[in-house]
């Protein structure tokens, strides 16, 4: 079966990197009146309805909250977005983006939704989150991201960053273009997402010390039209299943070329 106890591990892992990266004890956000910017130091961001999000310090969503942003989530340096440990409904009408050393946490779901593929929500387990960005996901240089069951009708582009807690990007639906590279860190897997246009994963280095750990882990994508592997250390797995593979529009190539 899929390699199960690392991403199993996650919710719990950020939630403990969260606290590490947190700069002090959690203070309450203040919004303006109505749809108004939002900016959290600290604490839990409760439904409504904002112009743009500003994470700052170590935020969470609340549990069941409905949150809506007309604009942008912005995710600062350092700071901790932890929209993965309870369900929520959320949409974002442009992007969500996430600074140097920042976590970067959204979605999570049940087995009974998705398998052993599930990233449960820690504060529940049978819960389940509904999250829609219409614009890009971006991270440059963070600690982590987690993206599990999140609907993107953009690119998703996570460039460099890394760090002890492992990197999930699964069961996704992203409208255009995943890329991934540059990253070092324990774990990193892509796995059950959909992707409408290219899958790009490269310069990647997985330090996993446990013995056998394979790599990173690239399972039973749907991309319609190329993946692309290369500079994966030390390697590429396509799982533990046989037949647990990649389904590729166009072609696959590098170290990927035969996970399809």
């Amino acid at each position: 079966m899929e390699k199960r106890s690392r991403p199993g591990m996650l919710g719990t892992l950020a939630v403990a990197g969260a606290l590490a990266l947190s700069a002090g004890p959690a203070v309450a956000a203040s919004a303006a009146p109505g749809p108004g910017a939002y900016t959290c130091t600290g604490g839990a961001i409760p439904s409504g309805s904002y112009s743009s999000i500003t994470v700052t310090g170590y935020c969470e969503v609340e549990a069941g909250a409905v949150v809506s942003v007309v604009g942008n989530i912005d995710v600062a340096a350092g700071a901790v977005l932890d929209a993965q440990s309870a369900p929520s409904t959320i949409d974002v009408g442009r992007n969500v983006t996430a600074a140097a050393g920042s976590l970067l946490g959204l979605g999570c779901q049940p087995p009974s939704a998705t398998g052993n593929s599930a990233h449960e929500c820690a504060l529940d387990p049978e819960g389940q989150s509904t999250i829609t960005v219409n614009g890009n996901v971006t991270a440059t240089d963070a600690n982590t991201v987690l993206l599990n069951g999140v609907t993107v009708h953009g690119n998703v582009t996570l460039e460099g960053g890394g760090g002890e807690i492992p990197w999930s990007i699964k069961n996704n639906a992203i409208g255009r273009n995943l890329t991934v590279s540059g990253q070092t860190t324990s774990w990193l897997g892509a796995l059950f997402n959909t992707v409408a246009g290219n899958a790009t994963l490269t310069d990647i280095t997985v330090v996993d010390e446990h013995p056998g750990a394979p790599g990173v882990y690239v399972v039973r994508n749907t991309v319609g039209r190329n993946l692309n592997c290369s500079g994966l250390t030390p390697g590429v797995s396509g799982g533990f299943v046989p037949g647990s593979v990649n389904v590729v529009g166009r072609n696959a190539t590098g170290q990927c070329a035969s996970l399809v």
